[in-house]
């Protein structure tokens, strides 16, 4: 099988069928992928990982997808929104520490209200962080008109998670209503390149009823889709939730896990020089997920920065890390399980995707 693997690896272009075969590589031919993964990253973006600060702002959501723990059907969430004040102290703690850019994500929502705080929120980071600090949202499905002001007031990249590019796997993890349009998910990720975003998406891996040739698919598409960042993740399921359901018939976490690795190398074979997030996620299934992440392809890491009162709310899934503050000591320690995957923190830069800068050539 070893050679079958390396032959497979030596090819420019993978198709379907290859990346079936080196999804079911058993744990020895797995270490060619992540082998064959690092020498890409190396060799297109460096040896470089990001920190991005991450802010959750909010779990208040319009959205009611069937496997999230803030959604809205979830009557056991405590809702919260982080005050403008708290986002800039947070924003001063990432500057402080040279940290090149911050993520803020929260729960999905279209309203006039929450469009116009985010405008001005943005206008404030701007205006502390002289450009020195980028800004990512992850604030769901907007209009044209409310992406275009978001990108004016100071936010340069978004990400768009997907989920799932198989659409019957797609309606079976949300409902079927004009909130939750496969259609609208996929025109949401061009409305976003249209704008001028550095653009992600990403997916969950272990999902219910998903199989190897849905995860090769999903590949596929973010190359078809020409994406510049991509955020994804073990499924992990979640008791106040309508697929938890399906708890027994899920293939067990550690191979989620292990999945979800492969998954990141082959995205880094597969789409050289975009930007790739070690999700806190595997963090919650091995305490060295997210450095596990960056030794075979990642190159971002999301320390969580979000005020600490506030963290056990933003419950996606079920066995969240406990936050750590994030102290000087507590950045020491990343940055030398981050050496020891063999890469360098990348202070005191913007960390923008290689592949972005690529593309709008």
């Amino acid at each position: 099988m070893q050679e079958t693997i390396s032959r497979i690896l030596e090819k420019e272009n993978l198709t379907k069928e290859d990346l079936v075969v080196l999804l079911s590589a058993n744990e020895a031919d797995t270490e060619l992928i992540f082998k064959k993964a690092a020498q890409v990253k190396k060799k297109y973006i460096g040896n470089y990982t990001y920190f991005r600060g991450l802010i959750e702002l909010s779990n208040i959501c319009s959205k009611n997808c069937f496997y999230c723990g803030i959604r809205r059907g979830n009557k056991n969430v405590h809702r919260y929104t982080v005050t403008d004040e708290e986002v800039l102290k947070a924003c001063q703690y990432a500057l402080d520490r040279d940290w090149g850019s911050i993520v803020i994500q929260a729960g999905e929502r279209q309203d006039k209200i929450f469009v116009d705080r985010v405008e001005e929120l943005l206008k404030k980071i701007t205006d502390l962080s002289k450009d020195k600090i980028g800004v990512t949202l992850s604030l769901g499905e907007q209009t044209p008109e409310v992406l275009k002001r978001w990108h004016e007031a100071g936010a340069t990249r978004y990400l768009v998670r997907i989920e799932s590019s198989n659409e019957d796997l797609f309606y079976k993890i949300h409902p079927q209503d004009e909130l939750h349009n496969f259609q609208k998910r996929k025109q949401a990720l061009i409305d976003l390149q249209n704008a001028g975003y550095m653009t992600g998406t990403g997916v969950m891996i272990g999902l219910p009823f998903q199989t190897l040739e849905d995860l090769a698919d999903d590949l596929l598409f973010m190359k078809e889709i020409d994406i510049d960042m991509c955020g994804m993740g073990p499924y992990i399921e979640h008791e106040d939730t309508p697929l938890y359901e399906y708890k027994n018939e899920l293939i067990p976490l550690e191979e989620r896990y292990k999945l979800t690795l492969k998954m990141i190398a082959l995205l880094r074979i597969l789409m050289k020089d975009v930007n790739i997030a070690s999700a806190t996620a595997l963090q919650a299934v091995n305490p060295d997920g997210r450095e596990e992440g960056i030794r075979v392809g990642a190159n971002v890491i999301m320390p969580n920065i979000t005020p600490i009162k506030y963290h056990s709310s933003y419950n996606l899934y079920k066995g969240k890390p406990e936050i750590v503050p994030e102290t000087d000591n507590y950045i020491a320690q990343l940055e030398k399980q981050i050496a020891e995957a063999g890469d360098t923190v990348g202070y005191g830069e913007l960390g923008d995707p290689v592949h972005f800068k690529n593309r709008i050539k």
